[in-house]
Formats: C-alpha cells, sequence, structure tokens
C-alpha cells in the first residue's frame, strides 16, 4: 500500500505549535497549493491544505517558518473523527508531514518577515561554525546549497569536522 503526499505551497498563517500532555510538540498548519489549471474567469484557484507535524521537526518548522513562506512538505494523507459539542460526527482530512524543506531564499524570507513586522529567529551559531538546529547550517540560501551541490562553489571540509 502506498500513501505518500508531497506538496509546494504557502503557508496561509503562521504555525501553531502546542505540546500534548506528555510533552510532544505538534505543530498545525495550512498549505495553499496553486492548481495548475485556471477556472472559467482565466484565474488560477488554490487548494487549502490542513497539515500536522510531530515531535522536532515541528518545533523546528514553527521556529523558522511564518505566513506566507513557500515550502515543501512530504508526508501521508490521516483521516480521523470525532464528535463535536453538538453530538454531530466530524471528519476530518490532513496530512501528516514527515519531512518539509524551506523553498524560500533567505532574502525573500527576510523581506516578507519584514513587511509582516514577524521576525524568524536567528539560530545560534557555536564556535564550529554550526547552529543548533540539529547540527545544520541553516544560514545557507536555498540558492548557496544548490551551487555547493552542483560543485560550483566548495566547500573546505577537514578531517576533525567528519563524523567518522
Amino acid at each position: 500500500m502506498i500513501n505518500n503526499v508531497t506538496l509546494t505551497g504557502r503557508l496561509t498563517r503562521d504555525p501553531e505549535l502546542r505540546y500534548t500532555a506528555n510533552g510532544a510538540a505538534m505543530v498545525n498548519f495550512t498549505v495553499a497549493v496553486n492548481r495548475q489549471f485556471t477556472n472559467a474567469q482565466g484565474e488560477r484557484e488554490a487548494d487549502f491544505i490542513s497539515c500536522q507535524m510531530w515531535r522536532k521537526a515541528a518545533v523546528t518548522f514553527a521556529n523558522y517558518t511564518h505566513k506566507g513562506s513557500l515550502v515543501g512538505i512530504v508526508g501521508r494523507i490521516q483521516t480521523r473523527n470525532y464528535e463535536n459539542d453538538k453530538g454531530d460526527r466530524v471528519y476530518v482530512t490532513e496530512v501528516v508531514a514527515d519531512q518539509f524543506t524551506f523553498l524560500d531564499s533567505k532574502s525573500d524570507n527576510q523581506s516578507n518577515n519584514e513587511t509582516q513586522n514577524n521576525p524568524i529567529p536567528k539560530p545560534k551559531t557555536s564556535s564550529n561554525g554550526f547552529s543548533d538546529l540539529h547540527g545544520i547550517d541553516t544560514s545557507r540560501s536555498y540558492d548557496d546549497v544548490n551551487k555547493i551541490q552542483q560543485g560550483n562553489g566548495g566547500i573546505e571540509i577537514s578531517e576533525k569536522d567528519l563524523p567518522f
């Protein structure tokens, strides 16, 4: 059986980070994904897809994204139901995200924040030059990483930096 979802879109609101009674982090967010075709008036419509993410990824996602952020999400569709206060059965379909990617360039992300007056917290950099975000250097933009992967901008790595 396969249940796999890949989305690319913009957040419709700031992510809502919460914690369960046993301390597990969980974030809810909605991704607006443009449809590939236009309607009768020639306008593009969008689907608004409810998503959630759990644990460390949820905290990272909530700390480094905001309304308008362009993100890539990989996860699975999940359905659930519950009884509301009126006694009606409510059915919910959502994407449970396992992985995400920041797709905004650093400059786009900063300019979006400045216009919304909602700054993204900067990762703390340790003495070895890495951020405290699980050892990932988040100071690089997507374009920088892409150049490095293509061999256009090398990184010098010493033996002591290797984990093996």
